[in-house]
């Protein structure tokens, strides 16, 4: 239930990748507010991430987990029902806080509900899940242009769909019970005991039968909890550089990759029936999940360097094929380039956010997450309102180099920033030396 949340937050992620060409149609909007448009939702989900992870920390998952869906739903179906550019502007930024919330307050909930190994694995498939969003909406975005439904209608049932899945997920969290761990770091521990009875048939005998008052966990003592131990300070570090590259990554060219494929003629009929278009993007990106899929099945076996190594690496050469296939106009190594570049950025994406919670003691785990997360938005917030700006000024192909600056970045960090974290289990104190 925590990583179904990425599915939902693809879907409105990416459908609006779809449907950008009929929301021109009807506002007319100006550059910069059609960069808004695409934008805002990461604005709103890097706020959100921040706040929400602290707040996930002083009121226990649970709370967070209902109140974050019940936004998202009414957010999600407002925005069908805008009746012009800034309406729908302002409706995806808030849009963006509960999404952010859930996905710091979710990878807080699986690292202290999983053993160490498992938790690694889950949290890193979070691609996969993304990847199956991002098919399931071009699949269903490509349906309704195929019966002709109406541009204006389209495009609004295109971005409030996501309240469906939304409103099964409440219903499934409602009786999800809160975690041991979270409840100890509040003094809940009557609470606790319950739970970790029911979760692990572990009462925690040597824990006293009533509750106590503990001061909440400042961000101050966070930093220094993680700036304290090498290990923490390395991986955190890694964390946010590998966040960042990555959201950066697919928001400035596989967020707009239909719009790549479409200008350079790919799938594209003579009438401008944009279908095979379509089509040639689900099946990238049926790639991709596959790729997300395997990754977290490969940690076993070459750890987290190896995942992240090879991911930014393949995302590296896929930008560089996308590059001159652009330039030269190859389209068949546009495809290419863009199916390299997706399953590297597939492998690279997917634990970034799992270092960052795994490493953070259980009282600031939710607050890791937050701070792991509000990189991922702030480069993916840059990387859509920037990208049509620097391919106006540079061209596609010079912009596409560009972003291939950044898988470099974090193949780098990779190797030479990163220890390698595969079973890690996370103490308080730092290490003796």
């Amino acid at each position: 239930m925590m990583i179904a949340t990425i599915l939902i937050e693809a879907w409105d992620l990416y459908a609006i990748a779809f449907v950008l060409i009929f929301i021109k149609e009807e506002y007319h909007p100006t550059a910069a507010e059609l960069g808004l448009v695409t934008a805002a939702v990461q604005g709103g989900a890097l706020v959100g991430a921040l706040f929400g992870g602290i707040v996930a920390d002083w009121l226990g998952r649970k709370k967070v987990f209902i109140l974050t869906m019940v936004l998202f739903i009414i957010l999600a179906l407002a925005q069908g029902f805008s009746h012009n550019i800034w309406d729908l502007i302002i409706m995806r930024l808030l849009i963006g806080i509960p999404l952010g919330s859930d996905i710091s307050n979710g990878y807080a909930y699986i690292m202290e509900s999983m053993s160490k190994g498992k938790r690694e694995e889950m949290g890193s498939r979070w691609q996969f899940m993304f990847g199956l969003g991002e098919v399931f909406s071009i699949l269903v975005i490509t349906l309704m242009y195929a019966v002709d439904m109406p541009h204006d209608i389209l495009w609004r049932t295109a971005l409030a769909l996501g309240a469906v899945p939304a409103l099964v997920l409440l219903f499934a969290r409602l009786d999800l019970p809160e975690t041991p761990l979270s409840l100890l770091q509040r003094g809940h521990f009557v609470k606790a005991k319950q739970v970790s009875k029911q979760l692990f048939d572990d009462p925690l005998d040597m824990l006293p039968n009533e509750d106590v008052r503990i001061p909440k966990p400042k961000i101050g003592d966070f930093l220094k909890v993680i700036w304290a131990d090498p290990i923490k300070r390395r991986a955190t570090l890694f964390g946010w550089i590998s966040n960042m590259c990555q959201g950066a990554e697919f928001t400035a060219w596989g967020f707009y990759l239909p719009v790549i494929l479409v200008l350079s003629g790919v799938g594209v009929s003579s009438s401008g029936n944009i279908i095979g278009t379509n089509i040639v993007t689900a099946l990238i990106f049926c790639l991709a999940t596959l790729s997300g899929y395997v990754a977290p099945l490969m940690l076993p076996k070459i750890g987290h360097r190896g995942v992240a190594m090879w991911g930014f690496g393949l995302a590296f050469l896929g930008l560089i094929i996308g590059g001159f296939a652009i330039h030269y106009d190859w389209k068949i190594m546009i495809v290419v380039g863009a199916c390299i570049l997706m399953w590297g950025h597939y492998w690279d994406a997917s634990n970034g956010m799992t270092i960052t919670s795994m490493v953070a003691p259980s009282r600031f785990k939710a607050t890791a997450s937050g701070f792991g997360y509000v990189f991922v938005k702030a480069a993916s917030f840059f990387g859509a309102f920037v990208f049509p700006m620097v391919s106006e000024a540079l061209g596609k192909s010079g912009a596409t180099f560009v972003v291939a600056i950044l898988s470099l970045i974090g193949f780098l960090a990779a190797k030479f920033i990163l220890p390698e974290m595969y079973g890690y289990v996370e103490t308080e104190e730092a290490p003796s030396k």
